[in-house]
């Protein structure tokens, strides 16, 4: 009995349950390309994480309010910051430019422009700057529904406090003195054994 008289069986029977699963595929595929459209696709479900990205110089309205006409580029630069951008081109003006960009949030852009005559401030322009308070308050992505609660006590409480914590007072007892002491120094007899 020869070798392929064997396996001739075998290999049409693997051909035709190729041609099958391939027809089963096929079918199938059809069948997917109208449920795809009802159902939501994986990338949709699933989203990369994406970093926090602060770009610039932040400045406060506190900031901004405490830069006046007339101050020399040194204190300027105290108060504000080094500038984002100063040009060789542009030398009697500073932009402090800031943007913060989060996943799931508006992007943030802000700009406080300063101007200079020679070495001394001219004028300021800036968008409406927020205070560090409402800054801070924007970073957190967290809802906040609770107000944090004022931590000043009433005078009342305060008395109140002091009575329960006020150590409790003992009667004086009458202690009776002593009237005999230890001897300062051994007995002689004792030190010479």
């Amino acid at each position: 009995m020869s070798v392929l008289s064997v396996f001739g069986p075998l290999r049409r029977a693997t051909q035709w349950a190729c041609l099958l699963a391939l027809g089963v595929t096929v079918s199938a595929c059809s069948s997917l390309g109208s449920m795809r459209d009802s159902l939501p696709s994986v990338s949709s479900m699933v989203t990369p994480y994406r970093i926090d990205i602060i770009q610039g110089n932040f400045v406060s309205r506190e900031q901004a309010a405490a830069v006046s006409v007339g101050m020399p580029r040194a204190q300027v630069r105290e108060i504000l910051g080094t500038p984002l951008l100063s040009s060789a081109f542009h030398a009697n003006r500073w932009d402090y430019v800031f943007t913060f960009r989060r996943q799931g949030q508006a992007p943030q852009q802000r700009r406080l422009t300063a101007f200079f005559q020679g070495d001394q401030l001219e004028r300021v322009e800036s968008d409406e700057l927020p205070s560090e308070a409402e800054f801070i308050a924007s970073l957190d992505p967290r809802p906040r529904g609770n107000q944090t609660p004022v931590l000043e006590a009433s005078e009342s409480v305060l008395k109140a406090f002091a009575e329960q914590n006020k150590p409790p007072v003992a009667a004086p007892q009458a202690v009776p003195p002593i009237t005999n002491y230890p001897p300062l120094e051994a007995p002689a007899s004792a030190t010479n054994r």
